[in-house]
């Protein structure tokens, strides 16, 4: 049986994102993300339907995020559904679906420049970010394709 577990929400995160360290080293930072659907019912009645979910990030990006986003700052995500099973201190049975971070994005304007960075100690994130992909390839260009009379006239179909 196929299956496919890709999730992509934009939403904005509902508290500042908690970043801890494993034993051996790995970081995780654990967030909320709220996204919302705005609607209009079937009798004109326009309304709003807002999802919370929480979202797990491991590695690089989860310094990342951890660094750079706050409360209420927009953020695309991308990642995969993981279910969690669990029995609660009283015995219960609990159950949660939960995000399993594997790109994102910083979405909306700045609200800290650079110097302002600097002024109040931080850094910025192009001071840690990877240098910008290069457009141009360094394969060379492909051949032009042969003229239709150049082509073997023996091609069995």
């Amino acid at each position: 049986m196929a299956s496919f577990n890709k999730v992509i929400l934009l939403g904005n995160l509902t508290r500042d994102p908690e970043l801890r360290v494993t034993a051996s080293g790995a970081p995780i930072c654990k967030f909320g993300l709220a996204a919302s659907r705005a609607f209009t019912t079937a009798d004109g009645t326009r309304r709003e339907e807002v999802v919370f979910v929480d979202i797990d990030a491991f590695g690089r990006p989860a310094e990342v995020i951890a660094k750079y986003a706050t409360k209420g700052k927009p953020l695309l995500v991308e990642g995969r559904l993981r279910f969690d099973q669990w029995e609660s201190q009283t015995g219960e049975r609990r159950n949660k679906l939960t995000i399993v971070l594997e790109s994102f994005q910083f979405v909306g304007a700045r609200t800290e420049t650079g110097e302002e960075a600097h002024a109040a100690g931080g850094h910025t994130y192009e001071e840690h970010a990877p240098a910008p992909r290069s457009t141009t390839s360094s394969r060379p260009a492909p051949a032009a394709a042969p003229a239709v009379a150049e082509l073997d006239e023996d091609v069995p179909f």
